[in-house]
């Protein structure tokens, strides 16, 4: 069942009714996973939705994931490349714009959390402007902050041979509340200078694909709810 825009001809997508949009980053995740790691995860819950939702079949269509995205709190750890939030703002809001032009809806699948301001900002102004868009986060409950035992198990999962086990290793582990103030002040490493906020220990590739799965399911009925 084809759902990979990239990989469809034009009259293939011709009639699109959904376009979901894997919004990712390139940034560290410690020292074991790899800088696209929230990409990898944005991209497989995207296409596991497309597939929950009939793929091409059903007009539903995964876009080339975004892989650029605001990740200035982690810019002082070498390989992140991050385009800030207005500038992500303005990408996905001229994305939407082309994508609605042949799709009925658009559906900005987001793996990163520092990409939620840009994307609440451009959603508000894509429906103000009469578009049928709208975001959903690659979430569940109980998943720790940063390259912990949560994104490790779904790297596992997604990508085994991307994951540098023997360098696993744990990070600050208190919760967000508590070192907020100084994330947004000094960035990640000012909290955790190994880049890791959480625990790495115990993840599987079965909890991987747990968890995988009930973000797929979260998303597939919340959009399967308002279509």
């Amino acid at each position: 069942m084809s759902r990979s825009l990239a990989q469809a001809t034009s009259s293939e997508a011709s009639g699109a009714r959904l376009v979901l949009v894997p919004v990712g980053s390139t940034e560290q995740h410690g020292p074991h996973l790899p800088l696209n790691t929230d990409s990898l995860i944005a991209s497989a819950v995207a296409l596991g939705v497309a597939d929950r939702l009939g793929g091409h079949d059903a007009g539903v269509w995964v876009a080339p994931t975004l892989e650029y995205g605001s990740s200035g709190e982690h810019q002082s750890f070498p390989g992140t490349v991050s385009i800030g939030t207005d500038a992500l703002r303005l990408v996905v809001v001229e994305l939407v714009r082309s994508l609605r032009t042949w799709a009925d809806r658009v559906l900005l699948v987001n793996g990163h959390g520092g990409n939620l301001t840009a994307l609440r900002a451009a959603v508000e102004q894509l429906v103000n402007e009469g578009h049928e868009v709208s975001w959903a986060a690659c979430a569940t409950e109980d998943v720790d902050l940063h390259a912990g035992r949560t994104e490790t198990s779904l790297l596992l999962h997604l990508a085994p041979g991307l994951v540098r086990l023997s360098r696993a290793e744990a990070g600050d582990r208190r919760p967000l509340a508590e070192i907020l103030p100084l994330l947004i002040k000094g960035g990640v490493s000012a909290v955790s200078p190994n880049g890791v906020l959480g625990d790495p220990a115990g993840a599987s590739a079965a909890e991987g694909r747990s968890v995988l799965a009930s973000m797929i399911d979260q998303i597939a009925s919340r959009v399967v709810m308002v279509a």
